[in-house]
């Protein structure tokens, strides 16, 4: 057996016995799943659904780290915290979670009940939408919001597109269906132009319900947000500082802040994951133990070169516009707080080449550097570029460097929406929105997020007002970072781009310099000798990237290399959607806005 199998046979054997002595007992019928160990100190129990609450609980191949992530298993874990003393108080994490509104209605009474029996529920959220607000609203505590998010309180509606045109005069195919039961429906969007009589009878009827039952969870806690001709649960969506100021929201604050406050709150000593992944602590486990082997962090000098080239997302999923590439924000952030937490790092290199993306994984971001920064420098080091996000990155250095042909600057925020409601009709395919409310415009409120239907003219003004506060915050935090005022920046600011030279006059960056300087500085803030170690700390932790380091002994990439790079090339199409989205890629996941190059600028 070669050596490299060897070592192989061995890493499988260590993630063996880690997912052993890790591993969960099995939920036998008619019982509660093993809980967590119980200890005697006073407890925080934390709830994580930022990754949902499917009802089927799915694994992977190799599972490090255990976790409870199912729907029945978060109401059962919720309800099995009443009988525990040494849990004081529950915090709930929702991350910019979409759940539905039934599952929704049954996490808040889950939630309810806990705070009924004593134990406060302190929750916060990256951002809100229609059912996690619900959720908040009636069983949180208090509610919080990171600084940089929105509360999405936009209405309920369904939409419906109806295919008969393009089916049959397009692709002339026939199509021959029966029903039993004049309000079925189900053959109308193949068979019709729009609803029947009886099809929109029943569906407006149930979604009138569902909205006086989503009314009613919110009215136990927040009635205030019910009243008004247009109630404010309907007339999203809103900036941070707007929801504070409405009621939505109780406070604002990014997460780590949120869960130290209530832990101090209900007077605990210690977190316990309950529901979710397991979080940083358990993570860093993992890779202590790798590294007791020879694999995972490299971290150890005293000056850490991060690289963070592309474009920023939030890395919280992997849907078709989820780049594996790039900047993702979870990933990066875990990094981050490795190195603020290390002992042996005493500075740390931000090498930055971004044209920026998702305004929101930007601001959390900026945070998770800033608390470095409290603790030990920070020199930031430009490449190419470090534009809107990238340089609301570069903005938390203790330094900047950048080489007079960098990109810097493009202060601002660009955010919308592509429709094809015009080209579907043309192609014979018409679409309707019905919508829960009964008020004028409430359709395309509750719509604004359909690839089919435009926006109207409150609806637009509503976006436009969300996208300003995000600018608002983008020009604080520059200058925040970089010890000036507002008025400072502005001038520099409303997307305007400028070469390293330029930017230096404007003192968007310290000095002229590239990689090189940029070491020397960060050695001297640190107060290193001229010879101070240089370590560079990876992102990724898991067993994908293990299996691209093994390469054969030719110098070729491994077999198991080639399989983890097929797996992740879903297909051309995905790639080529990537490739033209760049930095815009989150507006395609949902969100509105984002802190990007507005163009794509190629140097030859």
């Amino acid at each position: 057996m070669s050596r490299r199998l060897n070592a192989f046979v061995g890493l499988a054997s260590l993630i063996a016995c880690v997912s052993a002595c890790e591993g969960r007992s099995p939920v036998h019928a008619g019982k509660l799943p093993a809980l967590a160990p119980k200890g005697g100190d006073a407890t925080l129990a934390i709830i994580d659904l930022s990754a949902g609450a499917p009802e089927l609980d799915v694994h992977g191949v190799f599972s490090f780290v255990p976790r409870k992530s199912s729907f029945a298993e978060a109401i059962l874990e919720l309800d099995a915290l009443h009988d525990e003393p040494e849990v004081r108080g529950v915090f709930v994490r929702f991350g910019s979670a979409r759940l539905g509104l039934a599952r929704a209605h049954e996490l808040g009474s889950a939630l309810r009940r806990l705070v009924e029996s004593g134990k406060p529920v302190h929750c916060h959220g990256e951002s809100f939408n229609n059912a996690t607000l619900a959720i908040a609203a009636q069983g949180c505590t208090r509610i919080v919001l990171a600084p940089p998010g929105e509360v999405d309180a936009n209405g309920i509606a369904a939409e419906i597109a109806y295919y008969r045109k393009f089916l049959a005069d397009e692709l002339r195919i026939t199509l021959d269906i029966l029903q039993v039961g004049k309000f079925k429906g189900a053959e109308e969007p193949f068979t019709r132009d729009g609803p029947s009589d009886e099809a929109r009878t029943s569906l407006l009827s149930t979604l009138s319900d569902m909205r006086a039952a989503w009314h009613e969870d919110v009215s136990k806690t927040r009635p205030q947000l019910l009243k008004g001709k247009i109630p404010a649960l309907e007339d999203g969506p809103y900036a941070a500082g707007e929801a504070l100021e409405r009621g939505l929201v109780d406070a604002l604050a990014y997460g780590d802040d949120a869960r130290e406050e209530a832990r101090k709150a209900v007077g605990a000593t210690r977190d316990d994951v309950r529901f979710g992944p397991r979080g940083q602590d358990k993570a860093d486990d993992i890779a202590d133990v790798f590294k007791a082997v020879g694999v995972g962090d490299s971290a150890t000098a005293p000056i850490a070169i991060v690289r963070a080239e592309g474009a920023i997302t939030s890395g919280g999923g992997d849907g078709p516009f989820e780049s594996s590439t790039g900047i993702r924000e979870r990933e990066l952030s875990r990094l981050i707080a490795r190195l603020e937490k290390s002992e042996s790092t005493k500075a740390v290199v931000l090498r930055i080449d971004s044209p920026g993306g998702s305004a929101l994984a930007s601001d959390l971001l900026w945070h998770a550097l800033m608390k470095l920064r409290a603790k030990k420098p920070i020199v930031v080091s430009i490449g190419d570029m470090a534009a809107s996000g990238g340089y609301y990155l570069a903005s938390t250095g203790t330094k900047i460097v950048a080489d007079p042909a960098s990109i810097i600057g493009s202060i601002g925020v660009v955010g919308g929406k592509m429709t094809f409601g015009a080209a579907a009709e043309h192609w014979g395919i018409h679409h309707e929105v019905f919508p829960a409310s009964p008020n004028a415009g409430a359709g395309s409120r509750a719509a604004m997020e359909s690839i089919l239907e435009p926006w109207d003219a409150p609806t637009r003004a509503r976006v436009f007002g969300t996208m300003t506060a995000i600018y608002t915050l983008f020009l604080d935090r520059v200058a925040e970072g970089r010890g000036l005022t507002v008025k400072d920046i502005a001038p520099s600011a409303e997307g305007r781009i400028f070469s390293g030279r330029q930017a230096l006059e404007r003192h968007l960056i310290d000095s002229l310099g590239g990689l090189h300087e940029a070491v020397h500085l960060a050695r001297e803030l640190a107060h290193l000798g001229p010879d101070a170690e240089v370590a560079f700390p990876d992102t990724k932790q898991g067993i994908l990237q293990l299996l691209e380091g093994l390469e054969t002994s030719a110098g070729s990439r491994s077999s198991a290399a080639v399989a983890v790079e097929s797996l992740r090339a879903w297909s051309p199409v995905r790639a080529a959607a990537l490739e033209a989205l760049g930095p815009l890629a989150p507006l395609a996941t949902g969100e509105r806005a984002v802190a990007a190059m507005p163009f794509r600028l190629e140097l030859r």
